[in-house]
């Protein structure tokens, strides 16, 4: 059994959003996984507009809400972005969640899956950005579903049978590469 520990973390807060649709269905593909994977809803996490006087990179954060919020993301060796494309970009919450932490992302690696009306490739280029700066390691794998293909009424989540094929590949080079990273951030060298 692997020690691994993997967040699916849901990017969309809205109202009607279908991304909690997307989030179960990726957890419940993970359920046959060694690694564990916990979903993680922004819903659950309600941070204020980046609100931390400090940088997140000097580690000397305030608010109990920020606190809270490194806890949670410092216990797991990768993620499972989940995110909606919102104007060409990823959403808002999603971005502002990523931006009020720094050290507990660094040496993680990250997958993504993405939803939209071009399959929201565009919200994973603009995370894989991010990704760089916060030193996190993201996998080719991606996950890409279209609104006009994907979801029956643009709503209504129904994904191909293709796709669990793509997400057992996702998952595979996560959790490799999880590994890898936990091994750096113990100090140990990564075994050839």
């Amino acid at each position: 059994m692997s020690d691994l520990k993997i967040a699916i973390i849901l990017g969309s807060t809205r109202p009607g959003r279908n991304g909690k649709a997307v989030a179960d269905w990726v957890l419940t593909q993970a359920e046959r996984r060694d690694a564990t994977y916990e979903l993680i809803d922004l819903l659950d996490y309600p941070l204020p507009h980046l609100d931390e006087a400090i940088p997140p990179s000097a580690g000397q954060y305030a608010g109990e809400h920020t606190k809270a919020w490194a806890s949670t993301i410092a216990a797991y060796d990768g993620f499972v972005f989940v995110t909606p494309e919102y104007n060409h970009s990823t959403s808002g919450v999603l971005k502002n969640a990523i931006d009020y932490l720094y050290a507990e992302w660094n040496n993680k690696a990250a997958g993504f899956v993405s939803y939209g009306s071009l399959g929201g490739a565009r919200a994973i280029e603009h995370l894989r950005a991010i990704s760089a700066e916060l030193q996190i390691a993201d996998i080719r794998q991606q996950l890409s579903f279209s609104l006009f293909t994907d979801f029956e009424n643009f709503s209504q989540f129904r994904p191909g049978p293709q796709y669990a094929d793509q997400a057992t590949i996702l998952f595979d080079q996560l959790e490799s590469w999880a590994a890898a990273l936990k091994q750096v951030r113990v100090g140990q060298p990564v075994a050839a």
